[in-house]
């Protein structure tokens, strides 16, 4: 064989190993190459076994998950375990969030549903009923809680186990809220990079920190009970000419919050026509009360300055979503026009949309309470259903 043969050989067998390592192994557990993404890990995690029904009440193609439990899980389930707060359920989404390799790492090391459920479940008893798929909101709250919040169903040995334990200490103190945010930093801190945490994790991961004044264990205990008929993203588009708080500017940042829940923007340095563009998500529960903004001005060495607020009615939006699932008409169209006014604050008018089977509402609104300000938002809808 001469030698300008066997150049021409060698590289066509290096082009054959080029072509084999660009595929994906089918296995999410061998992700070496740099052409298998997360999703797809993440999506072949899914099919293996176990993963492909809710760990809770087997619904199948669950699409959430408990990202500190290791667990897949419906999107009904979903909501009752945001309510246990992320400090011991922290809930995302397959398809709404971005993941990374890290993460996908994470859930395999958990060992997915099957493993959840031998740990959480080992000593179920007998005549003990799991939530079927129709199970209503209390049924999924009391079996969830006894579940991951009471450990009722598991073996007592592993009851001090946490999954991301402290350095300093290998207890899991529940009754410490230092040691549950130190917890909650840790995780992030792994699997967020950069602090910045997006989507479904980030929509509740100040909410369990809200000061109770009744009862602790009574309203505990009734947060499970809350029915969510669904999802809303809030993109936080951009804010203009908002009031100084500082010398001739401000740090401003938004909160929102919806019913018990509460999430908030990052931090923009020095700026009064900031620029956003970040997505929150939070859940609507079935009263459907109002999406409150707040905006502040952030303080290193004093109380964060006050900047306006702004309440919007999204009953409008649910009830376009509710519209779209029974309807069979697929093409763009215009559901619902609010013009501007004194009473809705808007600045100018802001219509309802569907399109691409999305429900979406883009509104520019006056902050009130304050000297001046408005705040840019696009809302869109998705109900439990979907």
């Amino acid at each position: 064989m001469s030698i300008e043969q066997g150049n021409r050989e060698g590289e066509s067998g290096h082009s054959r190993d080029m072509e084999t390592s660009s595929d994906c192994d089918d296995s999410p557990r061998n992700w070496q190459n740099l052409f298998c993404s997360p999703e797809m890990r993440l999506e072949s995690l899914l099919s293996e076994a176990g993963n492909g029904f809710c760990a809770d009440c087997g619904s199948p193609d669950p699409k959430w998950v408990s990202l500190n439990i290791g667990a897949f899980i419906c999107i009904k389930c979903s909501g009752i375990h945001r309510s246990l707060g992320v400090h011991i359920s922290k809930v995302v989404s397959v398809n709404l969030d971005e993941w990374t390799n890290e993460q996908v790492d994470a859930l395999i090391e958990m060992g997915g549903n099957n493993a959840v459920n031998l740990k959480y479940e080992s000593h179920l008893p007998e005549n003990y009923t799991k939530p079927k798929p129709d199970a209503s909101a209390e049924e999924r709250a009391d079996f969830i809680r006894k579940k991951y919040e009471q450990h009722q169903f598991m073996n007592s040995t592993l009851h001090l186990a946490c999954p991301f334990p402290l350095p300093s200490s290998s207890d899991c103190s529940s009754s410490s809220s230092y040691s549950e945010s130190a917890l909650e930093r840790k995780h992030n801190e792994k699997y967020f990079p950069g602090g910045r945490i997006h989507g479904l994790g980030h929509a509740f991961r100040y909410s369990w920190r809200r000061p109770e004044h009744k009862s602790t264990k009574k309203s505990h205990s009734m947060a499970g009970m809350v029915e969510f008929v669904g999802l809303i993203t809030v993109n936080i588009l951009r804010g203009t000419n908002l009031a100084v708080r500082d010398m001739v500017s401000s740090d401003p940042y938004v909160i929102l919050s919806l019913g018990n829940q509460s999430t908030k923007t990052r931090v923009i340095k020095n700026n009064l026509n900031p620029v956003w563009n970040e997505k929150l998500m939070l859940s609507i529960p079935d009263s459907v009360p109002p999406l409150k903004l707040l905006v502040y001005d952030k303080d290193t060495f004093s109380t964060d300055d006050f900047m306006g607020d702004a309440e919007i009615d999204i009953q409008p939006l649910l009830s376009a979503a509710k519209g779209l699932e029974s309807s069979s008409n697929s093409e763009p169209m215009q559901h619902e026009s609010h013009q501007a006014s004194e009473d809705n604050m808007l600045v100018k008018g802001s219509i309802i949309t569907l399109e691409d089977g999305r429900v979406k509402q883009e509104v520019a609104i006056k902050l009130q309470n304050v000297e001046r300000g408005v705040l840019e938002i696009e809302l869109e809808c998705l109900l439990l259903a979907q």
